[in-house]
């Protein structure tokens, strides 16, 4: 069975990491690691992700900047995106929420809720 490719775009690299490690330790998922917004297109269109995880707050370009320039890129704009932030709480996330008319998690998020939602967005992630 392929691997689930999962894109983390994320200003905090110690968190990235950690998050990669987690998933992949798995064995049901393969991601990529992009700590730079400004080169989270060219990973996307090198890395055909099966889902997108991305930060709202970086510097130089916001996730809904990036979540634009994704979605206008004709081989990635069916590619589900959701928004991994810390702008708001587990607690204060409703159900079926959105933000800029993404899903999102709220950080910290655990593997539970993750796997959850790569489930919910990846249709052939059987885990």
């Amino acid at each position: 069975m392929e691997k689930v490719r999962i894109l983390v775009v994320d200003d905090e690299s110690g968190f990235t990491r950690l998050l990669k490690l987690t998933l992949e330790k798995t064995g049901n998922y393969s991601v990529l690691e992009e700590n730079d917004a400004t080169r989270a297109l060219e990973a996307a269109r090198g890395f055909r992700p099966h889902l997108i995880l991305l930060d709202i707050v970086m510097p130089k370009i916001d996730g809904g900047g990036v979540a634009q320039q994704l979605q206008a890129d004709p081989s990635l704009k069916k590619t589900p995106i959701v928004f991994l932030t810390a702008i708001v709480s587990p607690a204060e996330v409703t159900p079926g929420a959105l933000i800029g008319g993404f899903k999102f998690l709220a950080k910290p998020v655990s593997l539970a809720a993750l796997t959850k939602c790569i489930k919910e967005n990846v249709p052939q992630a059987r885990v």
